[in-house]
């Protein structure tokens, strides 16, 4: 009895070390869609999948464990986590965006910020504004100090660096500054970000808050956090479904899943914060898609390849590569009353004119012998209103970057997607974050 005792009693603890070594954030849905439908929902979250793809194409050359709730915001960046930032602690609902490296927060005094619930430098003891002088303010291409200054002026008495941001279809003012940034049960001394003092243009689809940078750059919370999380995050996104914080953001190597498969991450210098991954090919049930030769190279001086990002809500494929992709699934769904086209969609469908189950699995093949198949809510998304469903993908904007391939967080919902910088690898693993 002893011998069988001692030996589960040592697995517990370590269970336990584990579990205390983590501190897993949680991400959630910030605000419900406004339609009952999940179809509709999506279609007008997609709406602004442009703007967020264009930023995504232009990104241009910048020179332990913890955890969080995660859930969705409902507006690109879709998804939210709970930080708390200043001394003492404000909390604030920050964006995840893994193509962006600077985090900004919408602050006091402000009368164009999206929403009331500012965070306040006046009531943080630990916060500071950096001069123009900082090395920080070219890494957030802030304002230059003036030119006529005297070389002897000491950083206190120069002009806070001060810069400007497009987003979505508006643009921000913000100081630069530092503040102690608490996730989890971790805090970051000294971490730098953008101060927001004023907005211009509309704020529907900018977050309410602010935004958590988890690009590659200098700027992002990895690099700011040197060593505590040793290059590596990941997150499992719950379903736009659900109603609940059951999300996470897992911050540091430890606590991972065992199962991840990883493959190969790619870097571009060009859009340096973004995270690439190559793409062999894809699957529609047991059919390869057929694709013309080299739609998924990757290519640093065109920007061309795929890559993984958390604030675009549907994927999107090259017009090659999606011609084919819908072509396979029409074929192998033989819905007898053709497709109609609702939205971003162009393959829906009435769902009783198929057999149950008649829909096929669409699978990313990646290097590294990684077969990510979709599960089928992250294939085809339902109304819940009249018996359709839409194959949950498009093809890439024509006038945005039609090179380039996204894998979005519809597709990604209920994976756990691993960032393992460090080692220069992205991994996935089922999960059920619901």
């Amino acid at each position: 009895m002893a011998a069988t005792t001692i030996p589960l009693l040592l697995l517990l603890l370590a269970v336990a070390a584990a579990a205390a070594a983590a501190a897993d954030l949680s991400v959630y849905h910030n605000v419900h869609p406004s339609s009952p439908s999940p179809l509709e929902s999506i279609i007008a979250l997609a709406r602004d999948d442009d703007a967020r793809l264009l930023f995504i194409s232009s990104k241009a050359v910048t020179t332990g464990v913890s955890s969080a709730p995660v859930a969705s915001g409902q507006t690109p960046p879709s998804y939210v986590v709970r930080a708390g930032l200043g001394s003492p602690s404000q909390q604030l609902l920050l964006a995840l965006d893994t193509s962006a490296d600077a985090t900004w927060a919408h602050c006091s005094p402000c009368n164009t910020c999206p929403s009331n619930s500012l965070f306040s430098p006046a009531n943080s003891s630990s916060y500071a504004s950096l001069p123009c002088s900082s090395s920080w303010c070219p890494l957030f291409q802030g304002q230059a100090c003036p030119a006529q200054g005297d070389p002897s002026q000491s950083a206190a008495t120069l002009p806070t660096c001060a810069f400007s941001k497009p987003f979505a279809d508006a643009s921000f003012q913000a100081a630069l500054a530092s503040d102690s940034l608490k996730l989890g049960k971790d805090a970051i001394p000294n971490y730098t970000f953008g101060c927001v003092s004023s907005v211009t243009g509309p704020t529907t689809n900018m977050p309410k808050q602010g935004l958590l940078g988890l690009g590659r750059g200098p700027m992002a919370l990895l690099s700011q956090a040197g060593s505590l999380y040793n290059g590596v995050f990941s997150y499992c996104l719950p379903s736009y479904r659900s109603y609940y914080f059951s999300g996470s953001l897992r911050l540091g190597a430890g606590g991972q899943p065992r199962s991840v498969r990883y493959t190969p991450m790619l870097r571009n210098p060009h859009r340096s914060s973004l995270y690439y991954v190559n793409v062999t090919g894809l699957s529609v049930g047991r059919a390869w898609v057929k694709v013309p030769a080299g739609s998924f190279a990757f290519d640093a001086i065109t920007g061309a390849g795929t890559v993984v990002d958390s604030g675009t809500v549907i994927t999107r494929w090259t017009a090659p590569v999606y011609a084919a992709l819908r072509e396979e699934f029409r074929r192998q769904v033989a819905a007898p009353s053709g497709y109609t086209s609702l939205g971003a969609f162009d393959t829906c469908f009435n769902t009783d004119e198929v057999a149950a189950g008649g829909a096929p699995a669409v699978t990313i093949h990646m290097d590294g012998g990684v077969d990510l198949t979709l599960p089928m809510e992250n294939t085809l998304i339902h109304s819940s209103a009249t018996p359709l469903a839409c194959l949950a993908m498009a093809e890439a904007p024509q006038n945005v970057n039609s090179v380039v391939n996204v894998i979005a967080n519809l597709q990604q919902q209920n994976i756990r997607v691993v960032f393992d910088v460090a080692n220069s690898r992205v991994g996935f693993a089922k999960e059920s974050c619901n």
